[in-house]
């Protein structure tokens, strides 16, 4: 109760403040007719501080909140009209003006600017005045990015812009790690940030930008400070833990801007749970390369052989220890060429502990029919490499040519300690060091304003080689025929090769300035060979090769995708439609147990694009997409492997192509009247003759295979969010909920009878939250989630109150705090525990000074453990893990 009083004491202080009173009106012409995108701000003459700002809406009206009894000059400013100053004093009551523009703006030499509107519009781009919305708090560009209007960043790192993910970060145009808005949010300084610039209905390659949709296409582009430019600057942190605990961290930044090049450095050593670059990142780094087959309709993805090992996603884990370095350049060989790349190296060792419980559901039922208790100690080593290096070659705006090499490396160690109340003691190890070479060529040719050509090229080359032993109590699949021991050690190898090419020629030739036609002549074709064995390490150390042929796996796998695609782009007032059409030829041959099994057939898959432009910042989206889906060779090896200790897997080779079809609407609203943004969207998705399992479960253990399912599976998205900035305020409501059905077969291991088995999920997730933005008040943001997720009919929850705190006090003092409580129960009554964390900071800097000094506090409160649940489609998993202890940290940083 003590909690909620806390939260609710929160809540009221930052619902606290004067109450304001409104001017409103309309800019206009002399002619009477609205002006839209007129900047308005109002000065306090009385603190030469700007209290309010707007931009007119598409009727040319204005609405600021404004101190009573004040004086304040009004500026008003439109391009092509002269500006025009405003004095009026306030009361207690609302005002209302027409503000009427004269033509003729002439920009004067020596006039002095002395206020930047906060936001400013010029076409498709939104430009923010970082200093308007900054209080001296901030520390990395994150801090700024969450105070934007319309502007959201994740626990991930991860940016939305107008509830649309931005896909690109840049500093002063140049590439920062090729877009990834991580590593920026979490390392670019505050205080070197001038401008943030979005970039919506973004396209890298500007000849394609008026051709292709890129409605849903947003980037980022930093503007720097004057002072940042060719100059070093950056910091060095170094810190140590006070008291129990042996904590460090050394975290030097060094970046530099020039027009000719730029270079960013960044390295963090540390073992008290900050991981700047976790094995998640690295698996989900493309290192910039598009899905470049999105519009020919196949879906042919390489899967990984990572054996699951786990992927820490930030710092709850019981010991974390990091080493990280990454480097960026960009460099300008002249005005037509220019060279860039990076390069991050990461070392991770993690220790974690985990009591889990797993419950087996009867066949189309919330019956239990196993459940298994279990405790984890498991130890992980991850070290991980990437290398990019790009060229550009522009020497006009007709031609441009492109080529982009990246090489991904890891060697990742995971040892388990398992202890099963069904299985007894269990040590499991996973190795793995697969390596990828991705390389890309582009070219694009304008011929003239009616022709435009593209050629894409990739290539990927892979190879992975997961290890995995087993050493068990007791012998969990009696189709692997093992030799009887005292314990049962049981050892995997694999090693899966993949060679894979696509390469695509677009034609686009305009018909009219408001219509085109796109042809595309496209192939995709994949090689692949996998290989398997399992054998058995005796009591007495003799090796014991498991050697039937449905104990080892050599295969080769050929896929092959040539087509056709025809598409016809047209706007006709407010619509824009873009509906196509792509013709395939496929072949498929794998070639196994001394025979080939081929496949060939011919398909159409139609698409559609459709663009309702309400008004210039709203707008309604609809897409329809059938995709022809395949799966690679993992699936069609008919030998065992193993997936897990206690899961047994084989493929089919037999496997036919499943086909999805897909609907995705989508509206979104931005209106800068009263910077109010909402947005919404819906995705159902139906896939005819998915690959499903057939599963057949003794206790816990799990032997499966694929197969072609006669029954269609189903998924509904959905989410929306309602935002608005007002005033010192900012303040969102949003919704995410997700509908699964899915069909699979389980298989009686005694009498080998099959039974259709259909589940269900449905997860629901629902977040409000309110911020301020005062720039000498502390300034808080406070929020409530709720998290539901029904899996086969058991719903667990977890509800979420948090609140932030910052505030820059005395010139020179920062204090800074997060709280959030967390409350997990199960609608059976059997799961019902509360947990919070507290962490802050102390930052004291003089002004001017190139030193600060810090203390921090993490896991103020001591909280030793925290929940997670997952579903899998026969299953649901509960679980408990160890995370850091409370430590007091010193640190001392060095800004250049």
């Amino acid at each position: 109760m003590n909690k909620v009083l806390f939260f609710l004491f929160l809540l009221l202080t930052g619902w606290s403040q004067a109450q304001n009173v409104k001017f409103e009106g309309a800019v206009v012409d002399s002619l009477a007719h609205g002006l839209e995108m007129a900047n308005v701000m109002a000065i306090n003459k009385n603190t030469n501080v700007m209290d309010a700002y707007a931009i007119t809406n598409d009727k040319g009206r204005f609405q600021l909140s404004l101190k009573p009894n004040s004086n304040y000059t009004i500026k008003v400013s439109y391009l092509g009209y002269k500006p025009k100053d405003l004095s009026i004093v306030t009361t207690m009551e609302s005002m209302v003006q027409t503000i009427v523009m004269q033509s003729g703006g002439i920009e004067l030499d020596g006039v002095e600017i002395v206020r930047e509107m906060p936001v400013t519009i010029k076409g498709d781009t939104i430009i923010y005045n970082a200093d308007s919305f900054t209080t001296g708090a901030e520390r990395k560009l994150g801090d700024i990015l969450k105070k934007l209007p319309g502007v959201e960043v994740n626990a991930d790192g991860e940016v939305e812009v107008e509830g649309k993910k931005v896909t690109k970060l840049t500093v002063e145009g140049k590439d920062f790690f090729d877009g990834d808005t991580k590593l920026g949010v979490q390392n670019i300084p505050a205080d070197a940030v001038d401008k943030v610039q979005v970039l919506r209905n973004y396209n890298e390659v500007s000849a394609l930008k008026k051709l292709e949709n890129n409605e849903e296409n947003v980037a980022l582009n930093i503007k720097l400070k004057e002072g940042k430019k060719n100059f070093w600057f950056g910091d060095m942190t170094a810190g140590v833990s006070i008291g129990e605990g042996e904590r460090y961290i050394v975290n030097p930044k060094l970046f530099f801007y020039s027009p000719k090049y730029s270079i960013n450095l960044m390295t963090n050593f540390n073992n008290n749970g900050e991981v700047p670059f976790t094995a998640q990142d690295y698996f989900k780094f493309s290192g910039g390369f598009r899905n470049m087959m999105r519009k020919g309709g196949t879906n042919f993805n390489v899967s990984s052989n990572d054996l699951g090992i786990s992927l820490l996603r930030n710092n709850r884990a019981k010991e974390i220890e990091t080493q990280f370095g990454a480097a960026n350049f960009s460099y300008n060989v002249n005005k037509a060429w220019s060279l860039s790349g990076f390069g991050i190296l990461s070392s991770t060792q993690t220790d974690l502990e985990t009591q889990t419980k797993t419950q087996v559901f009867r066949n189309n039922s919330s019956e239990i029919l196993t459940t298994e208790n279990r405790t984890d100690m498991t130890h992980q080593k991850s070290n991980l490499g990437l290398l990019k290096l790009s060229s550009s070659y522009k020497p006009n705006d007709k031609l441009q040519f492109d080529y982009d090499v990246f090489l991904k490396t890891s060697s990742q160690v995971e040892d388990n300690n398992l202890l099963s109340d069904l299985q007894g003691s269990i040590l499991a190890n996973k190795k793995q060091d697969p390596v990828s070479v991705n390389q890309n060529l582009n070219l694009y040719y304008t011929k003239s304003d009616k022709s435009v050509y593209a050629f894409e090229m990739q290539h990927l080359y892979q190879q992975e080689d997961p290890f995995y032993n087993a050493n068990l109590s007791e012998n969990p699949f009696a189709a692997l025929n093992l030799v009887d021991q005292s314990r049962f050690n049981i050892n995997q190898e694999r090693f899966v090769r993949t060679n894979k090419l696509d390469a695509k020629f677009d034609y686009y030739y305009m018909l009219t300035p408001k219509s085109n036609i796109n042809v595309t002549v496209g192939n995709t074709y994949s090689y692949q060979n996998f290989n398997s064995s399992i054998y058995q390490i005796l009591d007495n150390s003799d090796r014991n090769n498991l050697d039937g042929a449905d104990k080892k796996n050599d295969v080769n796998y050929t896929f092959n995708d040539v087509f056709v695609a025809l598409h016809y782009k047209f706007i006709t007032g407010k619509f824009t439609f873009n509906p196509g059409v792509s013709f395939h030829a496929y072949s498929m041959n794998n070639e196994q147990l001394g025979s080939a099994y081929k496949n060939n057939f011919y398909r159409a898959l139609p698409d559609v694009y459709a663009l309702y432009q309400i008004k210039k910042s709203e707008t309604l989206t609809y897409n329809y997409t059938m995709t022809t889906d395949f799966t690679d060779i993992n699936q069609l090896a008919q030998g065992y492997t193993f997936t897990n200790y206690n899961s047994l897997y084989r493929g089919n080779r037999m496997l036919e192509n499943a086909l999805s079809q897909n609907h995705a609407l989508r509206y979104f609203k931005y209106n800068m009247f009263n910077f109010t943004n909402v947005f919404a969207y819906v995705n159902y998705n139906r896939r005819m003759d998915a690959v499903k399992t057939k599963a057949a479960f003794d206790g816990i253990n799990q032997s499966s295979v694929p197969y072609n399912s006669n029954f269609a599976d189903e998924t509904l998205t959905g989410a929306g969010s309602y935002g608005r900035s007002f005033g010192s305020y900012k303040a969102s409501v949003s919704a995410n909920i997700a509908w699964s059905k899915f069909n699979n077969i389980r298989v009686d291991p005694v009498t080998a009878v099959e039974t259709l088995n259909t589940t269900e999920s449905f997860t629901q997730s629902y977040t409000a939250k309110v911020a301020t933005n005062y720039k000498t008040l502390p300034n808080l943001e406070i929020g409530y989630n709720l998290t539901m997720n029904d899996y086969n009919n058991t719903t667990f929850y977890t509800q979420k109150p948090f609140a932030r705190m910052d505030y820059y006090f005395l010139d020179s003092f920062t204090f800074t705090a997060e709280y959030d409580y967390y409350h997990y129960t199960n609608n059976l009554k059997t799961v019902d525990n509360e947990y919070d964390f507290l962490n802050a900071n102390l930052m004291y800097q003089k002004k001017n000074s190139k030193w600060e000094y810090r203390v921090t506090v993490t896991n103020l409160l001591n909280t030793k453990s925290l929940n997670d649940d997952s579903f899998s489609q026969f299953s649901t998993r509960t679980s408990q893990y160890i995370v850091q202890p409370r430590y007091l940290m010193f640190s001392l940083k060095y800004n250049l």
